[in-house]
């Protein structure tokens, strides 16, 4: 069965009573080695006259292969696209959940050096927990945040940042396994194959890797 694509009817409700909408979604929480990514993308009323890109779904129901055509096309759709990144160390120093808050307010402050007014607008984050407003209340102020279950899925904002995330976190993966190539990083991505379970045996953790966590 053909996925269905995401559409904008949430967005365009929202923009009833806002100047932006803005969809957040995260790559990397369970993976064992590499940071967290979380991609922010923004919807005005110009772009949501317009019709949703051709292929844009979910990044984990585009094939690898086309993924980075879908995400360069989405990158053009929308009014504005930021990525936002904390560290192993950060996974490590705060939890997976202050991490991804940290890398959520990055992306969002990207977004505002870029010209947005990202506090006049509705963010929509994916997922049924709101890891970003702990981290954001206290770096950017109150924001309008909704959590939205199968919002990668469903709503256009949030699947065009999550293909963008996927897009750059893989590709940084795959950057890295060029000095760690037992890890097999290019293949995996830091996620726990087998393969990258037994190099961490055999050779231990790297600099890459989130050291609080059981992963061997």
């Amino acid at each position: 069965m053909t996925p269905v694509a995401p559409t904008l009817d949430l967005e365009r409700r929202l923009l009833d009573t806002a100047p932006l909408v803005i969809g957040l979604d995260e790559v990397g929480r369970g993976a064992l080695a590499g940071p967290v990514t979380v991609g922010a993308a923004a919807i005005d009323h110009a772009v949501a006259a317009t019709a949703v890109p051709e292929g844009l779904r979910d990044s984990k129901l585009v094939t690898a292969r086309r993924r980075p055509d879908v995400a360069a096309r989405t990158a053009e759709w929308v009014c504005g696209s930021a990525l936002g990144w904390a560290t192993p160390g950060e996974v490590d120093e705060h939890g997976i959940l202050g991490a991804l808050g940290l890398a959520a307010v990055r992306a969002l402050g990207a977004l505002r050096a870029g010209g947005l007014d990202v506090p006049s607008g509705v963010v929509l984050l994916d997922g049924n927990h709101d890891y970003l407003s702990p981290v954001a209340s206290t770096m950017m102020g109150r924001l309008d945040l909704r959590t939205v279950v199968g919002g990668d899925r469903d709503r256009a904002s949030i699947s065009a940042a999550s293909i963008a995330a996927k897009v750059a976190r893989d590709a940084l993966m795959v950057d890295l396994h060029d000095a760690h190539a037992s890890y097999s990083w290019d293949r995996n991505k830091g996620y726990g194959s087998a393969a990258h379970r037994a190099a961490i045996r055999e050779r231990g953790l790297t600099d890459h890797h989130r050291r609080s966590w059981a992963i061997a």
